[in-house]
């Protein structure tokens, strides 16, 4: 009789770890697809941020950017810690004329627009 609750309580308890393990199992699953989230929503965020400010400060306006507005452009930009945006943000920086920075410029807004995580 003793030795069948004492089997009846270890089965129980071996049936409460994995239960528990299971479930902490599917936990850690949910907390990294949720990370994963929030990373992509934050990136979301900054492309935004960016994409807007560019529009507004560089796109929308008939005067030459002044300095303190490409700093932020380029801090924008490099928090987004893309490469490749990066790069095409270089492209359009460095443009030779004109008509190779509008190019720049729609390649880099498309890009931002692919990269942004739906």
């Amino acid at each position: 009789m003793k030795t069948k609750l004492i089997v009846f309580i270890i089965v129980i308890l071996f049936s409460g770890n994995i239960a528990l393990g299971s479930q902490y199992f599917w936990n850690m699953q949910e907390l990294v697809r949720t990370r994963a989230l929030v990373r992509d929503q934050r990136f979301n965020d900054a492309a935004l941020q960016f994409a807007k400010l560019f529009i507004n400060e560089v796109i929308n306006t008939e005067q030459t950017v002044d300095f303190e507005t490409r700093l932020r452009l380029e801090n924008a930009v490099r928090a987004l810690k893309d490469e490749e945006v990066l790069a095409q943000w270089l492209a359009f920086v460095n443009s030779a004329d004109e008509g190779a920075a509008q190019r720049e410029v729609r390649a880099l807004l498309q890009l931002l627009m692919k990269k942004i995580r739906v």
